[in-house]
């Protein structure tokens, strides 16, 4: 049986951070249902409160994963994907519906200020880790034909295929990404400290329920640390 990994030169860096995985199997995905849109459009709305300065990056949601991604080599310009979405939502550029896994998971992270992302399980090869990278990992970015190597010194999630999500949480490759087809996912939202611990549980709940409701999906809950640092998938 394959295993999530979270290694030792991950937690070297955060050694106080939690990462939460939820493996959502037997779901059902497609186009999302009016009701489970309008959650998305609430939730750009409840995003709001996050962006209380008048100066973007002075945010705390912000400046506490640009303070993250300085300690470990990234692609240049590369941010958090909660960064991505709060800057579409001060721009007025709506996130947006893309199928039901995608907005249930861009729901919870703009509701709760935490990044989340998705990968379709079945498609993993090995071992999934969230490690520093030696370099040189294959990926293929979501729309594009050219590999695009990791760094050495990079932290990604990784199989024995290669990159899965570049620089920590900041792209997705097309290799795992989520399709409508998909059927058994593998969905992550990371913190840093306990400070958002409380927000991390509720965000858990929220895409628990929702996936159940409108995926029909069977999930699976786990937070790991660096006392508890793996998990059978």
């Amino acid at each position: 049986m394959s295993k999530f990994i979270a290694d030792d030169s991950f937690f070297d860096l955060f050694p106080d951070a939690k990462l939460s995985v939820l493996l959502i199997k037997n779901l059902k995905n497609g186009e999302s249902p009016s009701d489970l849109k309008k959650i998305l459009t609430e939730s750009n709305t409840v995003a709001e409160k996050y962006l209380g300065k008048a100066k973007f990056s002075d945010n705390e949601v912000v400046s506490q994963w640009r303070e993250a991604y300085k300690k470990f080599k990234t692609k240049k310009k590369a941010r958090c994907s909660i960064e991505a979405l709060l800057k579409r939502v001060e721009t007025g550029n709506v996130v947006g519906p893309i199928n039901a896994v995608v907005d249930i998971y861009n729901s919870a992270s703009l509701r709760y200020g935490i990044p989340a992302g998705a990968e379709d399980l079945d498609k993993f090869v090995g071992d999934m880790k969230l490690t520093v990278t030696e370099g040189g990992d294959e990926f293929y970015a979501i729309g594009s034909d050219k590999n695009e190597p990791t760094y050495e010194g990079e932290l990604c999630y990784k199989d024995d295929a290669g990159a899965v999500c570049r620089c920590f949480n900041w792209r997705d490759g097309q290799r795992t990404m989520i399709e409508e087809d998909t059927k058994n996912a593998f969905l992550m939202m990371e913190i840093l400290n306990d400070e958002k611990l409380e927000a991390l549980n509720e965000a858990l709940d929220f895409i628990t329920n929702l996936s159940k409701e409108y995926l029909n999906a069977d999930v699976h809950r786990y937070i790991l640390s660096n006392e508890n640092r793996e998990i059978d998938l």
